[in-house]
């Protein structure tokens, strides 16, 4: 659905004598039709300039950005006004216009392209219905919770019946228990609508609650990306273990540490008794966290074995032929 090849965008030199500033250096996505897609990444990394060149509210300096099959880099003015009707965008300002009302908000851009009056407030209703602010629709931005703000904002951006919703950040200024209603809400808004969400977030805890794939952005460029199951069982990802934080625990001189991740039914097997029955050992955990990632339980676990590697080939053996991922950095040093 969103095709992204090779982009490029720089600005101007901050000062006169300086350097044109590089925000992104050549970024290559793929984004499937119906897939919620996490870019993650640190303040200044480039992952505002990346979503809004998709739409081409910034202008990429070179590189290509295909939506549902068109080259929205080669289109004229007029056609790519047509493209953006089917590419929705949350902010995470809410940008909702306080001098209208709710109902208002939602119909603004269906007014803009001449949809009649008549049919704006059926799609208006449907929608507010949709979000969960069918009975808002009179109120004003000031009388609204910040979550409701956003819900307008989603509204708005769902009006026009888009394929694609782009969020930029949309949930950064929410407290905690609205950032998961409105999470819950861009879920249900994927399976039923069938959307292509493509977001941007500094939150691992958004990629870990709702997204199907995922990429880190630093300095421009992307440095990882893939399924977020997949990068879970990639050795050295930082994205695993940002979303799996153990600590920093490395164990008793001259013994080993594992690390281990588990999905679906292993979630449930009794690892460290398994290992201590058959093979007689103390096993020690340094660290351990289960939770639900893409609607799958997954867990990731840091072990100590008593002895060097060698002496723990044959545990290591048993727990990667269980279907489990094992990562065997190194024996603690004396």
């Amino acid at each position: 659905m969103i095709s992204i090849t090779d982009l490029h965008k720089s600005y101007p030199p901050r000062k006169a004598s300086g350097r044109p500033v590089q925000a992104l250096r050549g970024v290559s996505l793929e984004v499937a039709d119906g897939e919620i897609y996490g870019v993650v990444g640190t303040s200044g990394a480039g992952k505002s300039t990346l979503i809004r060149c998709v739409n081409l509210l910034e202008r990429p300096t070179s590189g290509r950005i295909t939506v549902a099959g068109r080259d929205l880099t080669t289109v004229s003015e007029g056609e790519l006004r047509t493209a953006r009707h089917g590419i929705g965008m949350i902010f995470q300002h809410f940008n909702v216009l306080s001098s209208r009302t709710v109902q208002q908000n939602v119909e603004f851009g269906l007014e803009i392209t001449g949809v009649p009056r008549a049919a704006r407030r059926i799609r208006s209703a449907e929608i507010l219905e949709l979000v969960g602010l069918g009975d808002r629709a009179s109120a004003y931005p000031s009388q609204l919770s910040g979550g409701q703000k956003q819900r307008v904002g989603i509204a708005r951006a769902l009006a026009g019946n888009p394929k694609v919703l782009l969020s930029d950040e949309a949930t950064s200024s929410l407290d905690p228990e609205t950032t998961e209603q409105i999470l819950d809400l861009l879920k249900t808004l994927n399976a039923e609508l069938g959307l292509t969400i493509l977001l941007i977030t500094h939150e691992m805890e958004v990629v870990k609650r709702i997204c199907d794939s995922a990429a880190l952005i630093e300095g421009g460029r992307i440095v990882e990306s893939g399924k977020v199951i997949d990068l879970l069982n990639t050795p050295g990802s930082k994205i695993a273990h940002a979303l799996f934080p153990l600590g920093e625990s490395h164990g008793t001189p001259g013994n080993t540490v594992i690390e281990i991740m588990y999905a679906g039914h292993l979630a449930d097997d009794p690892i460290v008794a398994r290992l201590s029955r058959e093979f007689g050992i103390d096993v020690n955990i340094l660290g351990a966290a289960v939770e639900f990632v893409s609607d799958k339980r997954v867990g990731r676990m840091r072990l100590e074995l008593p002895g060097d590697l060698a002496r723990n080939e044959a545990p290591i053996a048993l727990l990667r032929e269980s279907g489990l991922f094992v990562e065997a950095p190194a024996v603690n040093a004396e």
